[in-house]
């Protein structure tokens, strides 16, 4: 049994709109978890510029991803919320992670080889680095919770293994704790619109692959029609959605909203054709939806009030990370 205090931590990168996936898969779950749990929700930054990107587009970005946390219900007042690039903790104690991490290790990173393919060589070193910084954001708060997709979860074992290897070196039993991944609720791997079988990102070149946080309605109305489709109609048993990617994707996002198991949700719809239950889907999506993306905007047109939130969590992050780190840098051997 740890004794460490419980505490979630968990971070979404800064790039591109936030889509159905990333409330559904994260945010969503991110708001029930600060209901019982002091929780850290981070602006991974410093990740997003493991690739190619524009430092414009990327300061737009963090104070959108800082809008989509806020106007989605994660209360700044119960919820620490900032940028990572803000404290420094999180650089310092990944380079002491790179020293305790094993090639070996980041080699088995299945999440790297998909995102370099056959170009590894042409990759920076901060994208294969990448999880030990994931590590250190993790626990340079001691965290005891991460909330995490399926891709994600590779990761968080690797967190586990950076901190039991830092615990027996330098011989501070149980000073790291062993985070635990939440993987929770329905939907939390939600597909592409396209495509049953791959996942709804916001790097997908057509647009209508994803529901955007900041879609209106009639755009929401117009993706959901579009939305690939078998020329079946809604079966009646779970099971069959099996063989049905995209009936199944739409079946996950319409129980997850309505807070349903997919069983119950076909027994409401079952026999009833795709452009029926695409109507039904789209109302209930935009209803939610709606007020967060209002909401986004009004935030949006104040970025001085964003940036006022980013600072205050990062006073907040630097706290509690300080004495991590203090203690840190004592048992490594470093003069402070």
């Amino acid at each position: 049994m740890s004794a460490h205090e419980p505490l979630v931590f968990s971070g979404m990168q800064p790039t591109g709109n936030l889509h159905l996936g990333n409330y559904l898969g994260a945010i969503r779950n991110w708001l029930k978890l600060q209901q019982q749990y002091r929780c850290i929700y981070c602006v991974v930054d410093m990740h997003a510029i493991t690739v190619d990107h524009d430092p414009k587009a990327l300061a737009q970005a963090t104070r959108e991803v800082t809008a989509a946390y806020i106007a989605s219900g994660i209360d700044p007042k119960r919820s620490i919320i900032f940028n990572q690039s803000q404290v420094t903790a999180h650089a310092e104690l990944a380079w002491i992670f790179n020293c305790v991490a094993r090639v070996g290790w980041l080699n088995r990173m299945t999440q790297f080889k998909e995102k370099a393919g056959k170009n590894s060589e042409k990759m920076s070193v901060g994208l294969y680095t990448y999880p030990v910084l994931m590590a250190a954001d993790i626990l340079a708060y001691r965290a005891t919770h991460v909330p995490v997709g399926d891709d994600q979860k590779q990761h968080v074992e690797l967190a586990r293994d950076i901190a039991q290897k830092f615990n027996n070196d330098f011989g501070v039993a149980d000073f790291f704790p062993q985070p635990e991944p939440i993987i929770t609720g329905p939907a939390t791997r939600v597909m592409s619109l396209r495509d049953g079988t791959a996942k709804m990102s916001k790097s997908d070149a057509s647009d209508n692959s994803r529901i955007n946080l900041t879609d209106d309605a009639d755009t929401i109305a117009q993706k959901f029609r579009k939305a690939k489709t078998d020329p079946l109609p809604l079966p009646e048993a779970e099971a069959e959605l099996k063989a049905r990617p995209e009936a199944d994707n739409l079946i996950s996002i319409y129980a997850a909203f309505a807070e349903k198991g997919k069983q119950a949700v076909l027994d409401e719809f079952k026999g009833a054709q795709f452009s029926t239950f695409k109507g039904a889907l789209s109302e209930l999506v935009v209803a939610r939806l709606s007020p967060i993306a209002g909401e986004m905007r009004r935030l949006l047109g104040d970025p001085a009030e964003i940036d006022r939130i980013l600072h205050k969590g990062a006073e907040q992050a630097r706290a509690i990370a300080a004495p991590v780190m203090a203690e840190v840098r004592r048992v490594v051997g470093f003069v402070s």
